[in-house]
């Protein structure tokens, strides 16, 4: 499942093989951008902002999201693709590599100049290096403030689950259902928790931090530190199966009122309260 850490590594490896080069193609097989042509401009950098890969080339910007289908391929001159070619989105080549952006769940290009128009509303990065933890404490100490009313935008904000508030990407960037569980999971708190109760925001987001840090560079994620498989994770994805600290069966469930906010959970009933 896409997640912060998987864009992250996705734009490092674009990043690589495209950073200074110049495109001899450039294929965007999206409606409202069909027609537009960077062939002969320079890849200036790819980067990630949370779960957002941005590529800049020449002074346009080109967004995409994974969404859950999503990826990002890199192949040499003639390699056969790995993805049949209806599902590609978009084909940058380059006069060494060919990059394909496959079932991209948001594919968009503005200028570079507005990047901050279409993308500020993002919280701090967790894997970015201007990563402000005190900034997405803020956030998430805010979030419970409007639900108690306190807070400058005033009541009706209703009690916001502390996993719908982690996930929320305007709190912090990068947390996708995954971690959200097995932070909930790790910290002893159930998903069902309004975040205004949430009395140690600092240790929540600092574990988040050292989570999706520690997996960055890892092609298959864990939690537990155990990369077998079946062993990765504490509750994410073993509905009715034993909990590893004590053996009581995980549940599962669904959290959030819009469609936006829709997320599965699962949960320990006994460590979780």
């Amino acid at each position: 499942m896409p997640e912060g850490d998987t864009v992250y590594r996705s734009a490092r490896s674009l990043d690589e093989a495209l950073h200074g080069a110049t495109l001899t193609r450039c294929d965007i097989r999206v409606p409202a951008f069909a027609t537009v042509d960077l062939t002969g401009q320079t890849v200036h950098e790819v980067i990630s902002r949370g779960k957002h890969l941005v590529a800049h080339v020449g002074e346009t910007s080109i967004h995409s999201h994974l969404k859950m289908e999503g990826t990002w391929h890199l192949y040499r001159h003639g390699t056969k693709w790995q993805r049949p070619a209806f599902q590609a989105r978009i084909v940058l080549e380059t006069a060494a590599w060919v990059a394909v952006g496959f079932e991209l769940g948001t594919l968009e290009l503005f200028p570079t100049a507005e990047d901050e128009q279409h993308l500020g509303y993002l919280g701090p990065d967790l894997l970015g290096p201007g990563w402000d933890a005190a900034e997405a404490v803020r956030r998430l100490r805010a979030a419970g403030d409007r639900a108690n009313g306190t807070g400058a935008e005033g009541t009706g904000a209703g009690e916001r689950p502390v996993a719908v508030a982690l996930g929320d990407q305007r709190n912090l960037a990068g947390l996708g259902n995954v971690y959200v569980n097995e932070l909930c999971f790790l910290r002893g708190l159930l998903p069902t928790r309004p975040i205004s109760e949430v009395t140690d925001l600092d240790g929540l987001v600092a574990l988040a931090h050292r989570l999706i840090t520690a997996n960055r560079d890892r092609s298959e994620r864990t939690t537990t530190g155990n990369l077998r498989r079946g062993m990765r994770t504490f509750v994410y994805g073993r509905e009715r199966q034993p909990c590893r600290r004590c053996g009581t069966r995980i549940q599962r469930g669904q959290l959030g009122r819009s469609e936006l906010e829709k997320r599965v959970t699962y949960w320990c009933p006994r460590c979780q309260t």
